[in-house]
């Protein structure tokens, strides 16, 4: 364990005095030299991170492999194969069927946005005849019964141009050739830079950093594994639950809800809200929309007070608050690269954030009464 700094409450800035200035301006130098690197190649650094996280990922399974007498070369070769494989089953089966809700929903779009302008105009009325006509305007009325159909249409345009046209074909071809090479290396040659880098350890601290260093890494596997679950738990509930429901787009739009949902209620809000404006547009009646809107306050229960706790609990240490607010403060700085960076950053200030609370706590700085003087 490392000595605390020694600290002085002296008048005379003792304080000040007793901070070790190059080792603070040191660490300081190495953050600004971090944020300058990921301002500058924030835009070609997305394929690496994403390999760094799947070798992250895949490492536990390549070493037990290797433990049972594979090389890692040809471990880490199956584990990037099995996922990938994974992935393309998964694409394979779920692609017919999401491509089916999507042409459905083109039929139907036209009499859907007909239903969704007959719904609000009788709600405006409802409201008129509550509250008196006044207090919403014929001009508003007329607004949204015209304008609604428009908004849909476009929505439903730019949608199929999406679909069309993909995002940015150029990046996710990039990140789809790039990202399993260089997962490949850095699960082959995973130890060896564990191993190098912990060879970089000031000898004084190498126990500290070394164990601070194992617990990040265990509140990292923690939660990406228990988040991993609660992902697929929710996609698996939401897509299954609304097809059978029977809501158009119910299949992808559980699947999107579920993957969302590593961002905690945002995948659940947003999936609610699309699902029940597509059911007011495709049902009549009250019922199936509240149907519906209860499937997500359903999955929403089981996932916090049944599949978090058994999964996830408090592992990373950090509300749910903190986790928003760090992912969308990374999104703002550096895009989805931040997003992905938001949790590793998060752990690992947290984990900094306890030990150094812990060194202030056990110094003189807290534990010493105050010096009177007369």
């Amino acid at each position: 364990m490392s000595e605390s700094p020694t600290v002085s409450t002296d008048a005379d800035g003792g304080l000040f005095k007793s901070i070790r200035w190059p080792r603070v301006l040191a660490i300081l130098g190495g953050v600004l030299v971090v944020w300058i690197f990921l301002r500058l190649f924030s835009g070609i650094l997305l394929p690496f991170v994403t390999a760094a996280g799947i070798a992250y990922f895949l490492d536990p399974a390549v070493s037990a492999l290797h433990r049972l007498g594979l090389p890692r070369s040809l471990g880490a070769s199956i584990a990037l194969l099995s996922m990938i494989a994974f992935i393309l089953l998964s694409s394979f089966l779920l692609y017919p069927l999401a491509a089916a809700q999507i042409h459905l929903l083109a039929d139907q779009l036209p009499s859907m946005i007909a239903r969704l302008q007959n719904f609000a105009t009788h709600q405006i009325s409802v409201i008129q005849s509550h509250l008196g006509p006044s207090f919403i305007s014929d001009k508003l009325k007329q607004l949204v019964g015209n304008e609604a159909g428009t908004v849909m249409g476009f929505v439903g345009t730019a949608l199929s141009h999406v679909l069309g046209t993909g995002f940015a074909l150029f990046n996710i071809l990039t990140l789809l050739i790039i990202t399993p090479i260089v997962a490949f290396y850095l699960l082959r040659d995973w130890p060896s830079v564990i191993a190098r880098i912990d060879s970089w350890l000031p000898r004084s601290q190498e126990a500290v950093i070394r164990g601070l260093a194992q617990e990040i890494s265990r509140i990292l596997n923690a939660w990406l594994r228990g988040q991993a679950i609660c992902c697929l738990f929710l996609a698996t509930f939401y897509a299954i639950a609304l097809t059978i429901a029977g809501l158009n787009l119910g299949l992808v739009i559980g699947l999107t809800a579920g993957l969302l949902s590593f961002i905690p209620y945002v995948g659940t809000i947003v999936g609610a809200i699309s699902s029940v404006v597509l059911a007011l547009g495709q049902f009549n009646g009250i019922d199936p929309v509240l149907i519906i809107a209860g499937i997500f306050v359903i999955g929403q229960l089981l996932n916090d007070y049944v599949v978090a706790p058994r999964f996830l609990g408090d592992r990373l240490g950090l509300g749910a608050a903190w986790v928003i607010f760090a992912l969308f403060a990374g999104a703002e700085t550096f895009g989805f690269l931040g997003v992905m960076l938001a949790v590793p950053v998060t752990a690992t200030l947290g984990v900094l954030t306890r030990f150094w609370l812990k060194l202030y706590l056990q110094s003189p700085l807290y534990l010493d009464p105050p010096k009177l003087h007369e």
